[in-house]
């Protein structure tokens, strides 16, 4: 479980810097600034969420049930808020309506508020420090 953590956090973050220079240099001249800003919204949550998987991949404050619980929260949390922010930032790009799914986003934000609850219950339940 801890090496799928931090292997699922490593990519996040790989991906994060990609796609953060992608909106610093690519994107710039396709959207506008507003556009780019809520981009950089979703690498900035992404990147957040890719240490998040490090750290609890290299510590054992929480057991390896809650773990699982938080890993699979947290992929679906960012797919779901800072996927569909690519594409609602970058929706003019596209022939799909992105708008058409943007309740996903607080659905997204939902997620990665549980997995931060999730891990909170279990470092309060955990009986040794």
């Amino acid at each position: 479980m801890d090496k799928k953590l931090l292997v699922a956090g490593s990519i996040l973050g790989i991906l994060g810097i990609i796609l953060g220079a992608f909106a610093a240099h690519g994107l710039e001249k396709l959207v506008d600034a507003n556009a780019i800003k809520s981009f950089e919204t979703g690498v900035r949550y992404q990147l957040y969420h890719g240490f998040f998987l490090l750290i609890l991949g290299g510590t054992s404050f929480v057991n390896l049930k809650m773990k699982n619980i938080i890993f699979y929260l947290v992929l679906a949390g960012v797919l779901c808020f800072s996927g569909s922010i690519y594409g609602l930032a970058t929706n003019n790009l596209s022939s799909f309506d992105f708008k058409t799914i943007a309740m996903i986003t607080p659905l997204g934000g939902l997620l990665l508020i549980i997995a931060w609850v999730v891990m909170l219950i279990g470092i309060l339940r955990k009986q040794k420090d």
